[in-house]
Protein backbone atom coordinates (compact mmCIF):
# COMPACT_ATOMS: atom_id res chain seq x y z
CA UNK A 1 0.00 0.00 0.00
CA UNK A 2 1.11 3.19 -1.09
CA UNK A 3 0.31 6.27 1.87
CA UNK A 4 0.09 9.59 0.83
CA UNK A 5 -0.05 12.67 3.66
CA UNK A 6 -2.09 15.43 3.38
CA UNK A 7 -1.93 19.31 4.25
CA UNK A 8 -3.99 18.07 7.48
CA UNK A 9 -1.98 16.11 9.65
CA UNK A 10 -3.82 12.58 10.20
CA UNK A 11 -5.61 12.75 6.78
CA UNK A 12 -3.73 9.73 4.76
CA UNK A 13 -4.69 9.10 0.95
CA UNK A 14 -4.47 5.42 1.05
CA UNK A 15 -3.66 3.24 -2.41
CA UNK A 16 -3.50 -0.48 -1.94
CA UNK A 17 -1.28 -2.80 -4.58
CA UNK A 18 -3.93 -3.59 -7.23
CA UNK A 19 -3.02 -6.71 -9.50
CA UNK A 20 -5.09 -7.28 -12.80
CA UNK A 21 -5.07 -8.74 -15.77
CA UNK A 22 -7.70 -9.67 -18.57
CA UNK A 23 -9.41 -11.48 -16.00
CA UNK A 24 -10.16 -8.22 -13.99
CA UNK A 25 -8.43 -7.18 -10.86
CA UNK A 26 -7.67 -8.36 -7.49
CA UNK A 27 -6.59 -5.90 -4.27
CA UNK A 28 -6.38 -6.14 -0.27
CA UNK A 29 -9.66 -3.27 0.56
CA UNK A 30 -8.60 -3.66 3.62
CA UNK A 31 -6.06 -5.46 6.03
CA UNK A 32 -6.20 -4.39 9.75
CA UNK A 33 -2.05 -4.82 10.05
CA UNK A 34 -0.97 -2.78 6.96
CA UNK A 35 -3.81 0.15 8.16
CA UNK A 36 -2.45 -0.02 11.69
CA UNK A 37 0.85 0.18 10.02
CA UNK A 38 0.22 3.32 7.79
CA UNK A 39 -1.50 5.22 10.35
CA UNK A 40 0.77 4.51 13.03
CA UNK A 41 -1.60 3.23 16.09
CA UNK A 42 -4.45 0.60 16.44
CA UNK A 43 -7.93 1.52 15.29
CA UNK A 44 -10.89 -0.66 15.82
CA UNK A 45 -13.52 -0.11 13.17
CA UNK A 46 -17.22 -0.49 14.51
CA UNK A 47 -19.73 -0.15 11.73
CA UNK A 48 -19.61 -0.23 7.88
CA UNK A 49 -21.75 2.01 6.08
CA UNK A 50 -22.85 2.29 2.33
CA UNK A 51 -24.17 4.86 0.03
CA UNK A 52 -25.72 5.20 -3.07
CA UNK A 53 -25.65 8.47 -4.61
CA UNK A 54 -27.07 10.15 -7.93
CA UNK A 55 -24.94 12.80 -9.97
CA UNK A 56 -24.94 16.46 -8.52
CA UNK A 57 -25.71 15.01 -4.89
CA UNK A 58 -23.60 16.57 -2.04
CA UNK A 59 -23.71 14.67 1.43
CA UNK A 60 -21.87 16.90 4.36
CA UNK A 61 -19.61 18.30 5.66
CA UNK A 62 -20.43 15.76 8.52
CA UNK A 63 -18.86 15.42 11.73
CA UNK A 64 -19.51 13.72 15.42
CA UNK A 65 -18.73 15.37 18.68
CA UNK A 66 -16.89 14.56 21.56
CA UNK A 67 -16.35 10.72 22.46
CA UNK A 68 -18.55 9.65 20.06
CA UNK A 69 -16.65 11.54 17.22
CA UNK A 70 -15.59 9.21 14.42
CA UNK A 71 -12.60 8.07 12.24
CA UNK A 72 -13.94 7.07 8.82
CA UNK A 73 -12.39 5.27 6.18
CA UNK A 74 -13.50 5.91 2.81
CA UNK A 75 -13.73 4.25 -0.80
CA UNK A 76 -15.66 4.26 -3.96
CA UNK A 77 -16.57 1.13 -5.39
CA UNK A 78 -18.82 2.45 -8.59
CA UNK A 79 -18.91 5.53 -9.75
CA UNK A 80 -16.63 8.80 -8.72
CA UNK A 81 -16.75 11.81 -5.65
CA UNK A 82 -14.88 14.52 -4.53
CA UNK A 83 -14.47 13.32 -0.86
CA UNK A 84 -13.63 16.43 1.43
CA UNK A 85 -12.09 16.20 5.17
CA UNK A 86 -12.45 19.75 6.90
CA UNK A 87 -10.13 19.95 10.15
CA UNK A 88 -12.88 21.58 12.44
CA UNK A 89 -10.83 21.08 15.72
CA UNK A 90 -10.40 24.60 17.45
CA UNK A 91 -6.94 23.54 18.67
CA UNK A 92 -5.60 22.46 15.94
CA UNK A 93 -2.76 24.34 13.54
CA UNK A 94 -4.79 23.49 10.47
CA UNK A 95 -8.02 24.01 12.25
CA UNK A 96 -10.73 25.78 9.05
CA UNK A 97 -8.72 24.10 6.10
CA UNK A 98 -10.09 21.39 3.89
CA UNK A 99 -8.15 18.58 1.70
CA UNK A 100 -10.05 17.23 -1.26
CA UNK A 101 -9.26 14.22 -3.37
CA UNK A 102 -11.62 12.31 -6.07
CA UNK A 103 -11.95 8.74 -5.05
CA UNK A 104 -13.54 6.63 -8.11
CA UNK A 105 -13.98 2.61 -8.50
CA UNK A 106 -10.94 2.46 -11.16
CA UNK A 107 -8.31 4.24 -8.55
CA UNK A 108 -9.17 2.28 -5.87
CA UNK A 109 -8.18 5.15 -3.60
CA UNK A 110 -9.28 5.40 0.25
CA UNK A 111 -8.92 8.61 2.46
CA UNK A 112 -8.63 7.85 6.36
CA UNK A 113 -9.93 10.93 8.02
CA UNK A 114 -9.27 10.59 11.71
CA UNK A 115 -12.01 11.84 14.67
CA UNK A 116 -12.41 15.35 15.06
CA UNK A 117 -12.77 16.52 11.46
CA UNK A 118 -15.98 16.73 9.00
CA UNK A 119 -16.50 15.26 6.02
CA UNK A 120 -18.15 15.24 2.83
CA UNK A 121 -18.42 14.58 -0.59
CA UNK A 122 -19.78 15.21 -3.59
CA UNK A 123 -20.83 12.75 -6.87
CA UNK A 124 -19.18 12.64 -10.01
CA UNK A 125 -20.55 10.54 -11.95
CA UNK A 126 -24.32 9.41 -12.62
CA UNK A 127 -24.13 7.16 -9.76
CA UNK A 128 -21.46 6.19 -6.92
CA UNK A 129 -21.32 3.72 -4.26
CA UNK A 130 -19.44 4.89 -1.29
CA UNK A 131 -18.30 2.51 1.24
CA UNK A 132 -17.21 3.57 4.70
CA UNK A 133 -15.90 2.06 8.34
CA UNK A 134 -16.09 4.29 11.39
CA UNK A 135 -14.64 3.66 14.82
CA UNK A 136 -18.21 4.84 16.75
CA UNK A 137 -21.31 3.92 16.17
CA UNK A 138 -23.54 6.68 14.77
CA UNK A 139 -24.71 8.51 17.13
CA UNK A 140 -27.81 11.13 16.54
CA UNK A 141 -27.70 13.16 19.47
CA UNK A 142 -23.74 14.18 18.93
CA UNK A 143 -24.20 14.38 14.87
CA UNK A 144 -23.31 17.69 13.59
CA UNK A 145 -22.62 19.15 10.37
CA UNK A 146 -20.71 22.58 8.62
CA UNK A 147 -22.12 23.84 5.66
CA UNK A 148 -20.41 22.81 2.23
CA UNK A 149 -20.14 26.51 1.14
CA UNK A 150 -18.79 28.22 4.14
CA UNK A 151 -17.21 31.01 2.35
CA UNK A 152 -14.71 30.84 5.66
CA UNK A 153 -13.52 27.36 4.39
CA UNK A 154 -13.32 28.12 0.52
CA UNK A 155 -14.09 24.38 -1.21
CA UNK A 156 -13.05 24.58 -4.27
CA UNK A 157 -16.08 21.98 -4.95
CA UNK A 158 -15.91 20.67 -8.70
CA UNK A 159 -18.25 22.43 -10.90
CA UNK A 160 -20.81 20.21 -12.28
CA UNK A 161 -22.61 23.02 -13.73
CA UNK A 162 -25.92 23.44 -11.68
CA UNK A 163 -26.17 23.55 -7.50
CA UNK A 164 -25.41 20.22 -5.56
CA UNK A 165 -28.54 18.03 -4.14
CA UNK A 166 -28.65 18.58 -0.81
CA UNK A 167 -30.65 17.04 2.45
CA UNK A 168 -32.92 19.55 4.33
CA UNK A 169 -30.07 18.85 7.26
CA UNK A 170 -26.86 19.92 5.27
CA UNK A 171 -28.81 22.73 3.83
CA UNK A 172 -29.97 23.88 7.08
CA UNK A 173 -25.91 23.28 8.51
CA UNK A 174 -24.16 25.98 10.32
CA UNK A 175 -21.33 27.63 9.91
CA UNK A 176 -17.72 26.98 10.80
CA UNK A 177 -17.32 30.15 13.11
CA UNK A 178 -20.69 28.97 14.84
CA UNK A 179 -19.79 25.73 16.15
CA UNK A 180 -19.20 25.61 19.98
Amino acid sequence: MIVETTAIEGVLVLQPKVFGDARGFFFESFNQNAFDAAIGRQVDFVQDNHSRSARGVLRGLHFQRGAKAQGKLVRVTAGAVFDVAVDIRRDSPTFGRWVGVELNAENHRQLWIPAGLAHGFLVLTETADFLYKTTEFYSPSDEGAVRWDDPDLAISWPDLGEAPTLSAKDAAASWLRDLP
